[in-house]
C-alpha cells in the first residue's frame, strides 16, 4: 500500500507577519538594537522593519509607559493646569517648609524655565521687592545671545536705601543674564495719597516708563500674602498695620504688584490702587504671558485667589502648595483664563 504524500502545513501569511513584528519588536525595544541593524540580522529591507515597529504601536503590541523620575511632578502640574487653566505648571520639591530655602529652590527651577522658554526679542516686566524673583535672577546663566531687548520694572523700586539695592540687584542681574537693557522706575511702589501718585505718575520720567508696559511679551511677578514679606515691609513700601486691618476687613488674601485681590481674585481697596506708582491691572492682563513665581503655605490664599482670578498663565511653586491647591475642593475649575478686571 502507497501511502500518500506528506502535506505540507503552509503558515498563512498573517501569522508570519505577526510573528516577525513581535520579533522585531522585540528586538528593537528589549535588545536595543538598531533598525538597521535588525534589517540586516533578518535580511530584511529597514523600511520594512520601520513599517512593523509602527504597526506593533497601533496593534497595542507595543505600548509606551512613560515613567517620571524622582523630583519630576509631570502628573501633578497637569492637575493645576487644567484645574485653573494655566498655560503651563511648574512643580518643584523643595523639601522644606522654611521660607528661604523655598525661594531659592523656586529661584533655581525658574530660571531653568525661563532659560529654556526666553527664546528672543522679548520685552520683560518684572516686580520689585520679590525674593523669589531676586532668587530667580540670581541662578539665571548669562544667556550666549540676547533673548530680551529690555526689562522694565513694573513696580516702583525706591525704598529704604538699604534695602533699594535689592530691586536694582534683581533688575540689573536679570539684565545682565538675558542681555536685556535695564529700565527702572524711580518711583516708590507706594504712596501716601492720591494726589501724590497722579503727581508723579506723570512726571515725564515715571511717564516713560509706564508707557513701556503696553509692549511687554512677558510678565515676570511674584504673589504677596496679605502680610508684607520681610523684604518689601523693609523697603517702606510695605502696607501699613492700619491699611492691613482695611484690606482684611475687604476680603483681600493677597496683592500681585501691590494690587489686592479677594479669594476669588476680584480686586479690591480701589481707594489704596490710586496710591500705586505700578502697572494698571488692565495693562498686566493684556501681556500675553503673565509668570508668578511664588510658594509656600503662608500664601496658600493668595496663590489660590491668583489662579481663580486668571491673573497669571504661568505657575512656578513648590509640591506642597501644589497639592493643597489640587486638593482643595472648593476651588472652581477654571474654562480658559478668565478676565479678573470685572
Amino acid at each position: 500500500m502507497t501511502l500518500p504524500p506528506p502535506r505540507k502545513i503552509r503558515r498563512l501569511p498573517h501569522d508570519e507577519q505577526s510573528r516577525l513584528m513581535v520579533k522585531i519588536a522585540r528586538m528593537y525595544h528589549e535588545r536595543g538594537l538598531k533598525q538597521a541593524e535588525i534589517a540586516h540580522e533578518l535580511h530584511i529591507t529597514q523600511a520594512r522593519v520601520s513599517r512593523l515597529l509602527r504597526r506593533a504601536v497601533q496593534s497595542g503590541v507595543v505600548s509606551t509607559v512613560v515613567v517620571s523620575p524622582p523630583g519630576v511632578h509631570t502628573e501633578l502640574e497637569e492637575k493645576l493646569e487644567n484645574r485653573f487653566g494655566l498655560a503651563e505648571a511648574v512643580v518643584v520639591d523643595t523639601m522644606s517648609s522654611d521660607e528661604r530655602d523655598v525661594a531659592q529652590n523656586l529661584g533655581a527651577a525658574a530660571a531653568g524655565y525661563l532659560e529654556s522658554t526666553l527664546l528672543g526679542n522679548e520685552v520683560v516686566g518684572i516686580s520689585s521687592w520679590s525674593a523669589n524673583l531676586l532668587a530667580t535672577a540670581t541662578f539665571m546663566r548669562s544667556a550666549s545671545n540676547p533673548v530680551v531687548t529690555d526689562v522694565v520694572q513694573l513696580v516702583g523700586g525706591v525704598g529704604d536705601p538699604r534695602v533699594q539695592v535689592e530691586a536694582n540687584r534683581l533688575l540689573t542681574t536679570f539684565a545682565h543674564a538675558t542681555g536685556a537693557t535695564p529700565i527702572f522706575l524711580p518711583a516708590p511702589g507706594l504712596l501716601g495719597s492720591a494726589a501724590a501718585q497722579r503727581s508723579l505718575m506723570s512726571d515725564p520720567a515715571v511717564e516713560n516708563v509706564s508707557k513701556r508696559w503696553s509692549e511687554l511679551t512677558t510678565a515676570l511677578v511674584g504673589i504677596g500674602a496679605l502680610e508684607p514679606s520681610p523684604l518689601l515691609a523693609s523697603s517702606g513700601n510695605g502696607i501699613a498695620v492700619e491699611d492691613q486691618k482695611t484690606l482684611r476687613a475687604l476680603g483681600a488674601v493677597g496683592d500681585i504688584c501691590l494690587r489686592f485681590f479677594d479669594k476669588d481674585g476680584v480686586l479690591v481697596a480701589p481707594e489704596m490702587d490710586e496710591r500705586v506708582i505700578g502697572i494698571r491691572p488692565d495693562q498686566l492682563l493684556a501681556v500675553p504671558r503673565r509668570i508668578a513665581v511664588a510658594g509656600g503655605t503662608r500664601k496658600l490664599g493668595a496663590l489660590r485667589g491668583v489662579l481663580l482670578g486668571g491673573w497669571v498663565t504661568v505657575l512656578i511653586t513648590d509640591l506642597a502648595a501644589a497639592q493643597e491647591l489640587c486638593n482643595d475642593t472648593q476651588a472652581r475649575v477654571i474654562e480658559g483664563v478668565r478676565s479678573a478686571a470685572r
